[in-house]
């Protein structure tokens, strides 16, 4: 095997690893902002509930930054990873970078991760007992 190759190999390995704790590191934050804003918006959406509103639309109300700070950071990724594509060309041996296929599926799985990640906050805000948050002022 010659040095190139290995070299190649090392570097696709921890482009890897590093795309690994990216995406690690993207699911906790999205997970901590949705725990934040859930928490701080715990009580509206209690009187929601307490009002008559559906189970579809409180998750709705809950999932709803979230999912707005996902489809903004897509965007925003999927548009950086094309202009720093050139690098990549350097780096890997034999990349596509402006795959269609792996952008679109890094894509779609970090919008489920980030769904999933806000979906365990989003289901305490459904969980709520709408009478004893009254109580608690």
């Amino acid at each position: 095997m010659g040095w190139a190759l290995f070299a190649a190999r090392v570097a696709t390995v921890a482009l890897g690893v590093l795309g690994m704790l990216g995406a690690m590191l993207a699911v906790t934050g999205i997970f901590g902002m949705a725990s934040y804003t859930v928490s701080k918006r715990l009580r509206e959406l209690g009187i929601r509930m307490a009002l008559g509103a559906r189970r579809n639309q409180v998750l709705r109300a809950a999932l709803s930054r979230a999912f707005v700070v996902l489809a903004v950071g897509s965007v925003a990724g999927v548009v950086l990873g094309v202009l720093a594509s050139k690098v990549l060309l350097y780096i890997v041996y034999q990349a596509a970078p402006k795959e269609p296929v792996v952008l679109a599926g890094v894509v779609f799985t970090m919008l489920v991760l980030g769904l999933v990640a806000a979906w365990i906050p989003a289901q305490k805000a459904l969980a709520v007992n709408p009478v004893m948050l009254m109580r608690e002022e």
